[in-house]
C-alpha cells in the first residue's frame, strides 16, 4: 500500500448519510470529499489515485450504476463500492455487471464498510503499480 493517504468519494443525496459516512471514514484516518449527485462528482473531476467512491444507486441524475463504466473512460482506476436501501437479488446483480467492488445494504456495516475499501485500495494500488512499471 503506497504511503498516499486513502480518498474516499461520498456521493449520495441524503445529507445526514453524508455526513455520517464522512465521519466514520475520518475516524479510520482516511480522507474524504462528499458530493450530492453522480453529476456533481464528475463535473469536479477529483480523480487521484489513491482513491475509491462510495455511492448510493438510487440518485437524481446519472445514475451510479454508470459510475464504473464512466470511470474507466476517464482512465481512472477508482475501485466503486455501491449502498442502497434497496438490497435486492436484482440490484446486487446490477451492481456486480456494472463492476463493484462491493455492495452494502442501508444502514452499513461500519467495519465492513472500512475493510472494503482498505481491500480494494490494495487492489488498485496494485493495478496503478502494474501500470506503472
Amino acid at each position: 500500500m503506497s504511503n498516499v493517504p486513502i480518498t474516499v468519494y461520498v456521493i449520495d443525496d441524503d445529507e445526514s448519510v453524508r455526513s455520517a459516512m464522512v465521519r466514520l471514514i475520518h475516524s479510520a484516518k482516511m480522507n474524504s470529499i462528499s458530493f450530492t449527485s453522480v453529476d456533481e462528482f464528475l463535473d469536479a473531476a477529483p480523480f487521484v489515485e489513491s482513491a475509491c467512491v462510495v455511492a448510493d444507486i438510487q440518485m437524481p441524475g446519472t445514475s451510479a450504476m454508470e459510475l464504473p463504466r464512466m470511470l474507466k473512460e476517464r482512465g481512472s482506476n477508482m475501485a466503486v463500492i455501491f449502498l442502497s436501501a434497496q438490497d435486492t437479488e436484482e440490484n446486487r446483480a446490477k451492481a456486480k455487471g456494472a463492476g463493484a467492488e462491493g455492495f452494502f445494504r442501508k444502514p452499513v456495516d461500519a467495519q465492513a464498510l472500512i475493510d472494503i475499501i482498505n481491500w480494494s485500495m490494495r487492489d488498485v494500488n496494485q493495478r496503478i503499480n502494474t501500470s506503472h512499471q
